[in-house]
This record gives C-alpha cells, sequence and structure tokens, in this order.
C-alpha cells in the first residue's frame, strides 16, 4: 500500500463533480482490502481524515477533501458472487455500476437503482451518497436494496452490519441508547417519504424499522465509516416494457401531471425541458411537439395499450410510444446526458451545480416548481429543468456568478432562500447524491436544533475522531468557501494562441467546460472517448484528469510551473488527440485542441522531441521524398530504416509507409485548371493521399465526375497544417494556413467547393479553422464550402451498380467528432454493400501519436480495445472500409487486412 503524494495525483484529486476543491494530503489506490485498513491504520497514525472515494462523479462535494483520499475505483472492483435464487450480490466498493448489471443480466435480474452515471460510478459511491436514479421509483433507492455492509470505522474495528448480523459491542448499544432517547423526535422528524436523502437515515434504527444498521449508514458519506464489501438485491428485468414520451406545453404543466401518472405505477417517470434538449442538435424531431416532456416507461401485461389509455387520459401537445429497445436508449440518452448538457445554457453562458438534487413530494412539485422559478427571477438566474419528476426531485444547473465577490453573496443568499423554500414545501435539500458541501450547511433550515445534535451523536458513536470525511453532514464547510471556480490571470489568458470562439475567446471559460461528470471514463459502453482511458485505466489519461490537470495549472496552487507543467506534460502525452472528447462529452470539451495549445506554449523557443520534427513537419518530408521515391521506400526496407525510425522518434515497432512512385498532383497535373461546368470541385490533396496513397485522389476523381461535378486541383501546393497543429506548432500552422487560403481564396470565391478525402483534414477545415484563424474571412469560407466525398454524392446520386458485398466501416474519429458519417452509409447503401458501421472507438494510431517512440503499446491495446477484435471476427469476403489513412495503416499493420477508402470501393460499383 503506497501513499501518493506527487503534484499530479494530488492535483487530480482535488475536486470531484462539483463546486469544490481541496487538495488532498495524499491518495491511495487500494489493490485489497487489505490495503484499505492498512491506508486507515497509516491515516491514524499521521492524524490524518480520511475521503473515501468511488468514481468521483459527486456533485455535492463529498468525494474530495483535505485528508487522505482512498480511490476504490481503480483496482477494488468486482462482484464477489451472486445467487440467482435468493437475487443477491456481494460486491467490493469500486465495483462499476454496469459491471454489476453486466454480471447480473444473465440470469434476468438487474440492481435497481441507476443513477445517469451508471457506466463509472461504484457501488461504495452508490452506498455512500444513497443513489438513486431513473428507476428508484418501481425498484427503490440504494438504502432499500443494501441487505449487509462490511465496514471499517476510523479506529481500525471492523464489522459486518445488517438484519442477520450479530448486534452487540459498544457501537450497537450506544445506537440503541441513541434511538431510546429520542423516539418521538426520530419519528416525527425522519419522514418515510422515499426522497428524503438529507442528513442521516436514522428512522432506520427505529424499532418498527427493525434497527437496521447498514441501512442507517446508507447516505452517511464516508463521515462515519468505509466501506469494505456490500450485499445488495436485485430486481427482476420486466420481460417486456415500453417508453411513452408524454409531450406537455412546459416544465410545470408536466410536474402537475405526475400525481395523474404514479397510480400507473411506471417504472420511471423523468423530466426534461426544451432548453436542454435544444442543446442536443438534431436530437428535438425524436420528440412530441411541447415544450418539456416526461419519459414514462411502463411494465407488465399489454405495455403499449397501458401507455396509450395513460396518454389519453392527460393534455398532451403529443405523445410517442417507443417500445424498440435501441430507439429506447437514443431517447434516454437525452436525460442521461443532462448533468453534463446543463453547465452550459443555450446561448454558452457557464451554468454550475449548487442547487442540483432538491426534492419535495411529488404532489407538491408543481407547486414548489412555480415559486422556485420566480425566485430564479428573483435572483436574475436561469436553468435549464430536468430530474425525476416522479419522485419529485429535480436537477438545476444556475448560471450563478462564482467569478466574483458579489456573485459568490448573492450564490449564497440564493441558496439560503431556496433551502427554505424546499422546507415549506414538506421536501429534502438532498433527493440523492448526498449533501456535502454544497448542502450540509443547509440542513438547519431543514431540521430542527435538536435533530441536528442527534446527527452528531450518530456520528460521533463511529467516528468519536471526528476524522471521517471532516466538515461534511456534522460541524459542516460553509456553502460558499473553497469553490474551484475561479478567474483566469492575464498570464495565460494574455499569451494563448487559438481563438477558442466557442468559449467568447477565454482559455479560462474553456478550462472549466469539464465540470467532472466522467463520461470519459466509461470502459463497457461505445463511442470514442477516451481511448487513452480504457487502455490504462488511469485517471490522469482521462479527458476529466487532464481537465483537472490543466485546471490546477492555471490555480498555481499545485501545479506550479505553468506552461512549463511536467505533470500536465504527461497526461497530455497519452491523449490520442483523437477529438472523441468534442462529441461524445456532454460539454463538449475538446482535449485536442488544449493539448495543442499546451505543446505550442510548453516548447516555445524549446529544443521539441524528435518526433516533431519528423511527424510533425511530414508534409515537407513527403514532398522531398516525391523527388525519389525508390530510394526512400529501398531506405524503409533496409538496416537503415532502424536509424531513420531512432533519428525521427518513430517507434520501433512500426514499419514505415511506402511512397508512392509518383504523387496524384504530378501524375495528374493536367487536373490543374479551371472548371468550366456547373458543379466546380476543388478535389484536397492532402498529404496522406497524394504522397502515399494516390489511388485514393484517382478513385475519387472518377466517382466524383461521374456524378456530374468537374474536378479540379488547387493550382499550386496546398496544405492543411494538420500535422503541425497536433505538434503544437502552431505558428508554423497558421502560416501554413494563410498561405493555403491564398491559393484557394479565388476558388471560393468563384462558388467552387471543396471535396475532402481525408477526414482529419476535412475536420480541420470544417472544425479548427475559426480557432486557428480568427476572424479571417476566408477561413469562415472555405469551412462553409468543405464537404466530405460522401456528402458531395449526397447531392449529385449516382446510379451505382449493385455490388452485393458485405462490408464492415471504420470511422476516423475525427469524422466521428465533426463530420458525422450518415451520408457514407446511405452511399454504401445505393451501392448494394450491406454495412455494418463498427462502433469501435479510435484506432489507436491517431495520426502522429501511434507513430511515436513510447505510444506503441497504448496504441495497440487502443486497437485491441474494440476495432481489431472486430475486424478478426469478420469473414475473409468482408470488405475493410476506412477513409482515415491513420485507420487503414493501423488495421494492415496490426491485423493483415487491406482496408479501401470509400472512394476505390465505389469506384468499383460506377455503372
Amino acid at each position: 500500500m503506497e501513499i501518493l503524494t506527487d503534484a499530479a495525483t494530488l492535483a487530480l484529486y482535488t475536486t470531484d463533480a462539483s463546486n469544490y476543491r481541496h487538495v488532498p494530503r495524499g491518495v491511495v489506490l487500494p489493490r485489497t482490502v487489505d490495503d484499505v485498513v492498512a491506508a486507515v491504520a497509516e491515516a491514524r497514525a499521521r492524524d490524518l481524515p480520511v475521503i473515501a472515494r468511488g468514481g468521483g462523479t459527486s456533485v455535492a462535494g463529498n468525494a474530495c477533501g483535505p485528508g487522505l483520499v482512498i480511490d476504490a475505483s481503480r483496482h477494488l472492483g468486482g462482484v464477489l458472487s451472486l445467487d440467482p435464487e435468493t437475487r443477491l450480490a456481494r460486491v467490493l466498493p469500486g465495483t462499476v455500476l454496469d459491471d454489476l448489471q453486466a454480471v447480473a443480466a444473465p440470469h434476468g435480474l438487474r440492481f435497481g437503482p441507476d443513477p445517469s452515471t451508471h457506466s463509472r460510478c461504484t457501488l461504495g459511491g452508490m452506498i455512500g451518497n444513497n443513489a438513486c436514479g431513473s428507476h428508484s421509483v418501481a425498484w427503490g433507492r440504494t438504502v432499500d436494496v443494501v441487505r449487509s455492509l462490511e465496514v471499517l470505522l476510523y479506529d481500525g474495528t471492523r464489522l459486518r452490519v445488517g438484519p442477520d448480523e450479530p448486534t452487540e459491542g459498544r457501537i450497537f448499544d450506544e445506537l440503541r441508547a441513541l434511538v431510546r432517547d429520542n423516539l418521538a423526535l426520530l419519528r416525527k422528524e425522519l419522514s418515510t417519504w422515499p426522497r428524503r436523502v438529507s442528513g442521516y437515515g436514522l428512522e432506520h434504527l427505529l424499532p418498527e424499522n427493525g434497527f437496521d444498521v447498514a441501512k442507517a449508514l446508507v447516505g452517511s458519506e464516508g463521515t462515519c465509516v468505509t466501506i469494505l464489501e456490500a450485499t445488495v438485491s436485485l430486481a427482476r428485468l420486466p420481460d417486456r416494457k415500453v417508453l411513452a414520451v408524454l409531450g406537455f406545453p412546459s416544465d410545470i404543466a408536466a410536474a402537475d401531471a405526475v400525481p395523474s401518472i404514479l397510480p400507473w405505477s411506471p417504472l420511471t417517470v423523468e423530466g426534461v425541458d426544451a432548453e436542454l434538449v435544444a442543446m442536443l442538435p438534431g436530437r428535438a424531431g425524436d420528440l412530441p411537439p411541447g415544450g418539456a416532456w416526461l419519459f414514462v416507461e411502463l411494465a407488465g401485461d399489454e405495455p403499449a395499450s397501458r401507455a396509450r389509455a395513460l396518454a389519453a387520459s392527460l393534455d398532451l401537445t403529443g405523445f410517442v410510444i417507443v417500445d424498440d429497445p435501441a430507439a429506447q436508449r437514443g431517447l434516454w440518452r437525452i436525460r442521461e446526458e443532462g448533468a453534463g448538457l446543463a453547465t452550459r445554457l443555450a446561448d454558452g453562458s457557464e451554468a454550475w451545480p449548487g442547487w442540483e438534487d432538491a426534492a419535495v413530494p411529488p404532489e407538491r412539485l408543481g407547486a414548489y416548481l412555480r415559486e422556485f422559478k420566480e425566485l430564479m427571477r428573483a435572483h436574475g438566474r436561469r436553468s435549464v429543468v430536468y430530474g425525476h419528476y416522479g419522485e419529485g426531485c429535480l436537477h438545476l444547473r444556475l448560471d450563478f456568478d462564482l467569478l466574483s465577490a458579489s456573485g459568490v453573496a448573492d450564490f449564497r443568499r440564493f441558496l439560503e432562500e431556496a433551502a427554505d423554500l424546499v422546507a415549506a414545501h414538506g421536501g429534502s435539500l438532498s433527493g440523492e447524491h448526498g449533501d456535502g458541501q454544497a448542502r450540509s450547511e443547509l440542513l438547519s433550515r431543514m431540521y430542527s436544533p435538536e435533530m441536528m445534535a442527534v446527527f452528531a451523536r450518530f456520528k460521533g458513536i463511529f467516528d468519536p475522531a471526528g476524522r471521517m470525511n471532516p466538515g461534511i453532514l456534522v460541524a459542516p464547510r460553509a456553502v460558499d468557501a473553497d469553490l474551484r471556480v475561479r478567474a483566469t490571470s492575464p498570464s495565460f489568458e494574455d499569451t494563448v494562441f487559438l481563438g477558442y470562439p466557442e468559449d467568447r475567446g477565454s482559455f479560462g471559460q474553456a478550462m472549466r467546460r469539464c465540470v467532472g461528470v466522467g463520461k470519459c471514463r466509461n470502459t463497457s459502453g461505445g463511442g470514442v472517448m477516451c481511448p487513452s482511458y480504457r487502455a490504462t485505466r488511469e485517471e490522469q489519461h482521462s479527458t476529466r484528469g487532464r481537465a483537472h490537470l490543466l485546471a490546477e495549472m492555471i490555480n498555481g496552487e499545485v501545479i506550479k510551473d505553468g506552461w512549463r507543467s511536467s505533470e500536465v506534460h504527461d497526461a497530455l502525452d497519452l491523449c490520442l488527440s483523437c477529438k472523441g472528447c468534442l462529441s461524445d462529452c456532454p460539454v463538449d470539451v475538446d482535449m485536442a485542441t488544449y493539448k495543442s495549445e499546451f505543446l505550442h506554449q510548453h516548447y516555445r523557443r524549446r529544443l521539441r522531441p524528435a518526433s516533431h520534427y519528423s511527424m510533425g513537419w511530414l508534409p515537407l518530408w513527403l514532398r522531398l521524398s516525391a523527388r525519389a521515391p525508390r530510394l526512400a521506400n529501398a531506405v524503409g526496407r533496409s538496416r537503415l530504416a532502424g536509424w531513420v525510425k531512432r533519428l525521427g522518434g518513430i517507434a520501433p515497432e512500426r514499419s514505415l509507409p511506402t511512397f508512392a512512385a509518383s504523387p496524384f498532383t504530378r501524375s495528374r497535373a493536367d487536373l490543374r485548371r479551371r472548371a468550366a461546368g456547373e458543379r466546380r470541385v476543388v478535389l484536397w490533396p492532402d498529404s496522406f493521399n497524394n504522397y502515399l496513397t494516390p489511388s485514393v485522389l484517382d478513385a475519387a476523381y472518377e466517382v466524383l465526375t461521374a456524378a456530374g461535378y468537374d474536378v479540379v486541383l488547387p493550382d499550386r501546393g496546398v496544405c492543411c497544417g494538420l500535422t503541425w497543429v497536433s505538434t503544437g506548432q502552431l505558428g508554423v500552422a497558421r502560416r501554413v494556413l494563410d498561405r493555403t487560403l491564398s491559393v484557394l481564396a479565388p476558388y471560393l470565391e468563384d462558388g467552387y467547393e471543396v471535396a475532402g478525402l481525408e477526414p482529419s483534414c476535412t475536420a480541420l477545415f470544417r472544425g479548427d479553422l475559426p480557432a486557428l484563424m480568427p476572424g479571417d474571412a476566408r477561413a469562415s469560407l472555405l469551412a462553409s464550402r468543405t464537404f466530405t466525398f460522401a456528402e458531395l454524392l449526397e447531392r449529385a446520386p449516382i446510379p451505382f451498380a449493385a455490388l452485393d458485398v458485405d462490408a464492415i466501416t471504420q470511422v476516423h474519429c475525427h469524422q466521428h467528432a465533426v463530420l458525422g458519417f450518415g451520408a457514407d452509409e446511405s452511399a454504401l447503401a445505393a451501392a448494394g454493400v450491406r454495412n455494418t458501421t463498427l462502433d469501435a472507438g479510435c484506432c489507436g494510431l491517431a495520426g502522429n501519436f501511434g507513430f511515436e517512440r513510447g505510444h506503441y503499446d497504448v496504441s495497440k491495446a487502443v486497437a485491441e480495445d474494440r476495432m481489431l477484435p472486430a475486424i478478426r471476427a469478420a469473414s475473409a469476403e468482408t470488405v475493410v472500409v476506412s477513409d482515415g489513412f491513420s485507420c487503414r495503416t493501423q488495421i494492415e499493420q496490426e491485423s493483415g487486412r487491406r482496408p479501401v477508402h470509400l472512394a476505390e470501393l465505389l469506384r468499383r460499383a460506377l455503372p
């Protein structure tokens, strides 16, 4: 057991998904339960507080603190046993919820509570916070499914607690005395309403509730014990269920309808408003008309008929009933990504947690929401509204000003008034996720002084020294203290190179995008983000980890070297610049752009790594090699290749690419002319295809010509500057782009369009130009006139001959993130190709990344995560399609299959 105290680790654990920040004294990543025991013993020896942490997705600030952080999520997970007959499972605290669900599903079972962070939250964290989720209206909260716990006290005592466990000893005697002394108070103030999560769950100690100590500890937020193991009960999966999406004029109308829906015994009653949906482009079309929607799942006999009857009984603006599981998952994504999406309002304003999880009895929800909106108006605040309407629990992210003293003062006043409003409606400050620093100070507005004293007594029984997650629930820290949100100093803002147009030109605002929801830690689902985390399972190699380190670099307390930081450099080193986070992260974190900025600043006026000169300047070397391609290829196949790799910082495991006998721009110099037709297109001669695989450009020319386009090449050499961007040589990249824009300007002004074949180059034109060339009208025009090869075919269809072949397609990450793949799938279908588009993540090569010395193992691991197994599973007759040169190279070098570009495949189908 090792206590980590290096600056990088401390910086990674300064915060969770809340507004709060505390520098830990150390971090432990236990591999066994004995390691946890040893860590707590070491903390006790040093008189350090203990802060237990799961997936770090807490929005209340209860998983960060100035003590010893014990992160169970890295190693201490797993389902120890599962009994389908008793429907009980034993789990370690670091078990990710989706992993438990995967073990339970073959038995027709599932863990009932399912927060939107199910792909990365841990059972230990769920127990600590009494997590609930979408299905708790039917299957209960975490406390309802916990049967027993093995726990560790700060003094080293280990206990098993639960209805069938012994209850002798000091702890239990003192708990009985606490109940005996406060029976009337406990029965009066601790209602059995399900979403009363705030405070301690002492109602479970009452005689009529069986003196269940395990349940009383659920939701104690690590302030009493550390969880070592849990036994939980599982629910049976319904044989069939449907999702009814019900449209309402407003969120208040939806809230008013909840009491009429609950008698139908729904599995879920989840709500979203129109402002949240507007942040998911293209998704509004999946929903019926309305200004707010309730997602109501029904199971049992004839669920579709019941859903239609339910809809007929309500005053709706429209409804849809969905029974296809894939379509249901697509709709649920709208709700699940709310926690991230809500951190930016529609106009780009920043929004924050703070009043995140309050709940009121469902019959009071409409009235509460009306008054809460009046409170927001009085304070000049705005928020999207979403959450667990069926249990009266709303999630809101408000546009608090946390950067100024006056804004923080108003933040405090708002929370105090909101707490009073919830209490007046008989509600709970926390309906899930616990109180943390966000709400603990406000508990006295919900409970009497006598009950607050009982809470303190309860904690004292387990933790008389007050060292378990201090400042939470008992003797709380102030709600407006320790805020992590800080303004960025001019020393950073004034030196940044890129424009950050999506963040109002502010690097600091860009760094505040990540609030820690941790979707990048998903290792079981689809999508691209985050390949390096999936390969390493290390927090510093997740998008969130890198974002936290960059934020700490700005803060300057833990990471003190600014742009010269080795800690930030090391974390960004394994970033593949895949841009998966740009599309898959709910708040559109663009780590590839941040990495380019950092590398530009880090190596400013310094010697760079060899790979920056070899692969960063690749377009130049390709042009030089084209003068003697046979010689270049002979060197690449000789013993000199090893020397070339060492000199260029290239991974020795990699084969050097083969140069074409003649670049496309030379062999088709006749295309350097002006077009005469109506459909005029400049074929973009990207460096990869031009010098290495010109057959791709040749195929594209043939197909586009067949589609009626008059295809030309630029009259001079051009480059998008991608390799300089990815290696952080931004000054060179801007000069290259400026020259390219000068070459293309006459074509663009004459109405030409640009056809991109290499997704990374095309995505740079479509997505990155505003940041690289801020204020340049030529850049905006190029971005609007650049299209993928398939998009141009979509506008000029060809009557292809049917190829009648099967294919699998690996989508380039930049195409996934920026360009989309719908047009490509349409083109393949039109050519009679039975295509399966792989949801296989990043290929792992990612431009220069996989070729750089020291990156091969991670590059291979990323490919082995999903892509290579899928390709190996395909029959030998199945065509492998991939437009990205990097993807094709990785596939060919690691699987032996030769993939083709879409243009090459469609050329075969020309009539």
